[in-house]
């Protein structure tokens, strides 16, 4: 009987020990990322900021050897993508990219969601630029030219913008103070058709961000100045705002961000994974097709940015009366 009692605890206790490296392989999670990821772009398909993500995202898929899909989210200011955050599990698994007018929303309407507190960035890697321009048949030669139609009769030169509150109103609302002009703003629903309006003669001029680079080389329009501290190596020949006298400019990086809580070793692989986009050549050949000046920063900077930005546009929504 003791023989037996002691031959039945040993084949449990080899039973136990065959079981327990199975029962940890199958309790460790797998590494990320194991599955396809989502990223929100908050705009509609075709534009600039569509065909960069999509680049963006193919270059990190190969990175992170998984496939990177682009979602299509555009509306309400392009904070569609911040506000899908607040509901996102924190995994690395659905992203969005974060333009700057999302600092600026809270200050000019009710939203649901905190620039700051809702979402964990990832880096940034480009910035737009925001040209002012005209049809090529535009009798407008220069922004002296337009300030002076204005003086002569407010509001009337129109121009056109993807959106009330974008950075290209923003913009131009600093013109209009700057100068003390009044201009009338065409809001639409995108670069595409603002375009369209300006190319058909339906508004005078249009600021618009690097949508506007195949039209400005085809010689359909021309760009009187530029929204940038300095002049852009794509737009050499366009002066800034602040060479012509009006001490503006509108900082406009983009980048991408997960949910509040993101993991710091998934933001580690991501900020590498895209540092590795930014090098690949098909990459480098459409951010230069649209005449994008890329310029990235990691999780920290863009972090500090956004909380920086965030306290910045408060001041400019009340000092331009932005509504």
């Amino acid at each position: 009987m003791h023989k037996r009692t002691l031959l039945a605890y040993g084949a449990a206790a080899l039973s136990m020990l065959a079981l327990a490296p199975v029962t940890q392989i199958q309790a460790q999670p797998a590494a990320y990322p194991n599955r396809p990821i989502t990223l929100i772009v908050p705009y509609g398909a075709g534009g600039v900021t569509d065909v960069m993500a999509r680049a963006l995202a193919l270059g990190m898929g190969k990175s992170l050897g998984q496939t990177i899909i682009i979602e299509n989210k555009p509306g309400a200011g392009a904070s569609m993508g911040v506000v899908d955050m607040k509901t996102a599990k924190p995994d690395g698994y659905r992203l969005t990219l974060t333009p700057v007018g999302i600092f600026r929303q809270p200050h000019i309407q009710k939203v649901s969601f905190d620039p700051v507190a809702d979402v964990s960035y990832v880096g940034a890697f480009m910035t737009y630029d925001f040209l002012l321009a005209v049809a090529a048949d535009s009798p407008f030669k220069s922004l002296k030219d337009v300030v002076d139609a204005a003086k002569r009769d407010p509001g009337a030169v129109n121009y056109g913008t993807p959106g009330k509150f974008s950075a290209n109103h923003v913009a131009m609302a600093m013109l209009e103070q700057k100068a003390g002009v009044q201009f009338t703003h065409v809001p639409f629903k995108g670069d595409a058709d603002s375009i369209n309006a300006l190319l058909a003669g339906h508004t005078k001029t249009a600021l618009l961000a690097n949508t506007v680079q195949p039209y400005l080389s085809s010689g359909k329009m021309r760009a009187l100045a530029i929204a940038a501290d300095k002049r852009s190596e794509a737009f050499a020949d366009v002066p800034t705002f602040r060479e012509l006298g009006y001490a503006f400019d509108v900082p406009s990086p983009l980048g991408i961000a997960g949910p509040k809580g993101l993991p710091p070793d998934v933001v580690q692989k991501l900020e590498a994974a895209m540092q590795s986009a930014m090098q690949d050549a098909a990459f480098k050949q459409v951010a230069a097709n649209y005449g994008i000046r890329l310029a990235y920063r990691n999780a920290q900077d863009y972090s500090a940015f956004a909380k920086k930005a965030f306290a910045e546009e408060k001041a400019v929504v009340q000092g331009i009366g932005l509504d």
